[in-house]
């Protein structure tokens, strides 16, 4: 019994994904850049091979550099309120919580925030 229950915690900790990484409260460790990495390639092989058959090494390694890139872009937004309301959104509401769609919201909402509705 007891090797069964360790056997069981060791196998839960390798299926435990890495953590999400708030871009406005990244401070550039290299322990967070690891577990950006991390949760990137992660989150990218679950959405690629995972919820679509497009698992080619090809595809995964351009949605991993595309999300980086999102991530690091990110750590320069100016309103945090429209970033965490896109985190909450895209990583609590629903589950589409990539850097990648996080920036394109959050630029989308700070572009609706100088826009009225007119004739």
């Amino acid at each position: 019994m007891r090797k069964i229950f360790i056997s069981l915690i060791v196998l839960c900790s390798f299926s435990v994904n890495a953590k999400f990484i708030h871009p406005k409260e990244f401070d550039g460790s290299e322990v967070q850049k690891k577990e950006v990495i991390s949760y990137i390639k992660a989150r990218v092989k679950k959405d690629y091979c995972g919820t679509v058959d497009m698992c080619q090494e090809m595809m995964l390694r351009m949605m991993e550099t595309e999300n980086l890139e999102a991530f690091k872009r990110l750590t320069l937004a100016k309103d945090r309120k429209v970033l965490d309301r896109a985190i909450h959104d895209y990583c609590g509401t629903v589950d589409m919580c990539t850097y990648q769609m996080i920036e394109m919201m959050y630029n989308e909402n700070v572009k609706a925030q100088s826009q009225e509705l007119s004739w």
